[in-house]
């Protein structure tokens, strides 16, 4: 079991990790980089999640298994807006369409939609957290 201290430590380094992908997915539309931006949008709200099953010591090695967890403790009990819920899925959606998926190509207004959904799941992770 991890130290309470330790364990907060690990929260704060997860929440800042999401929020650093915010200022690099910018960067990444700004150069081009379009798929790597999706990618990395979906990463930023995966390291929030992080930070919110540490909080909850929730432990899964695979991303369905959190996202699942999300949705069954968060969005079904209506303690977090279904519209997180729909960012997460988008945002595996088109972060595995991105990588797997052959000549997939991303819009750059589509890619800003999408980061500003990021950027407001990461506000409501962080928000989420400091109120529990």
């Amino acid at each position: 079991m991890i130290q309470k201290k330790d364990k907060d430590n690990l929260i704060n380094y997860r929440l800042e990790q999401a929020k650093n992908t915010i200022s690099e997915v910018t960067i990444l539309i700004e150069t081009g980089l379009l798929n790597v931006a999706v990618n990395r949008i979906y990463y930023g709200i995966f390291y929030s999640l992080n930070a919110l099953a540490l909080k909850y010591e929730f432990q899964s090695s695979k991303h369905l298994q959190l996202i699942g967890w999300f949705n069954k403790t968060f969005i079904k009990t209506g303690q977090i807006d279904i519209k997180y819920g729909r960012i997460l899925r988008d945002a595996f959606k088109n972060r595995s369409d991105g990588d797997y998926v052959p000549f997939i190509s991303f819009q750059k207004e589509d890619i800003f939609t999408m980061q500003s959904d990021m950027t407001e799941f990461i506000t409501m992770i962080d928000s989420f957290l400091c109120n529990k």
